[in-house]
């Protein structure tokens, strides 16, 4: 890829919330805070699943996976952006930003698959129970997440080279804290048409196929639900896929709305706080969704904890 793409720009200025400098300042201890939480929050989830042989099961498994990815999300994006809360230099090369491209749509690409398995997994569990361990064979779970980290990165390096094809004519300054695929074809001097339409066809891909297969899961789930007679049984099946589909939501959610706002002033303020959203605060908020309802996790914690003292 070359780094003139058809002009001389060697590096990029993401701008950020720079035109807000108190903003800056309030951000700068929020994000540092929520981050170290989101440190903290998936690095548990993930020593636990493996300290615990009882969360060593097909749902941890996804889940330790989901917990890795966040975290890689969020340091590809959120260190770099609190280091630019706090000084004049807003720069990043132009290496720097074909990474950050790479990797933010490798991740994002990568979960959308991920959310997909983790409903099949969550269809599995309560509409096949005495088929439960067949059906989510281990080698099972290893194929389908490196399968889905492969495609979520092929995906990426696709789009990545195809948005870096676009002449950008000398433009610099990106209006966002990192480098996404909206802000970066707003640079472009020439009709970006043909360009969108081809990411977006990849996209749908990845965004459709991923809900096609959550939407189906969850009718099935909530059919078998309706049919246990108990109250204790439903609340029981609804909880083992509550907190999934309180992450789908909020994933898919944030995402699409972001990527479906008009280009105008006002929706690149906007644009900004959603991709904060979907960057730090989702991360950080997904393992305390799936643990404080949680007993396994819970009692796995204690555990730890206890162990710990002793």
């Amino acid at each position: 890829m070359d780094p003139k793409n058809g002009s001389s720009v060697t590096g990029f200025i993401l701008l950020g919330f720079s035109d807000r400098p108190q903003l800056e300042r309030v951000l700068f201890v929020v994000l540092l805070i929520f981050y170290l939480l989101t440190l903290l929050g998936n690095t548990s989830i993930i020593a636990l699943s493996r300290l615990d042989p009882h969360l060593q099961t097909p749902m941890y498994f996804f889940l330790s996976n989901l917990s890795f990815l966040d975290l890689c999300y969020t340091t590809s994006t959120v260190p770099q952006l609190l280091v630019h809360l706090r000084g004049p230099d807003k720069s990043i090369s132009f290496s720097g930003c074909v990474a950050q491209l790479f990797v933010a749509l490798g991740l994002g690409c990568t979960e959308c698959i991920l959310l997909g398995v983790m409903a099949l997994d969550c269809y599995a569990a309560v509409c096949r129970p005495l088929h439960y361990t067949v059906i989510m064979h281990p080698r099972l779970c290893a194929l389908m997440a490196s399968a889905l980290w492969f495609t979520g990165f092929a995906n990426s390096s696709l789009e990545t080279v195809l948005i870096f094809l676009v002449p950008l004519c000398g433009k610099n300054k990106i209006e966002h804290f990192f480098c996404e695929v909206p802000p970066l074809l707003k640079l472009a001097c020439v009709d970006t048409t043909v360009y969108e339409s081809e990411i977006l066809f990849f996209s749908m891909i990845f965004l459709f196929i991923p809900v096609a297969l959550i939407t189906f899961s969850y009718g099935r789930i909530v059919r078998a639900v309706l049919r246990i007679k108990s109250a204790a049984g439903q609340r029981k099946a609804f909880g083992t896929c509550g907190s999934h589909l309180t992450v789908v939501s909020l994933f898919y959610g944030t995402t699409i709305y972001a990527f479906l706002q008009p280009s105008n002033n006002h929706s690149q303020d906007q644009g900004k706080f959603v991709s904060l959203f979907y960057t730090i605060v989702t991360p950080m908020v997904n393992p305390f969704i799936y643990t404080l309802r949680n007993k396994d996790v819970m009692g796995a914690m204690k555990k730890v904890f206890c162990r710990g003292s002793i």
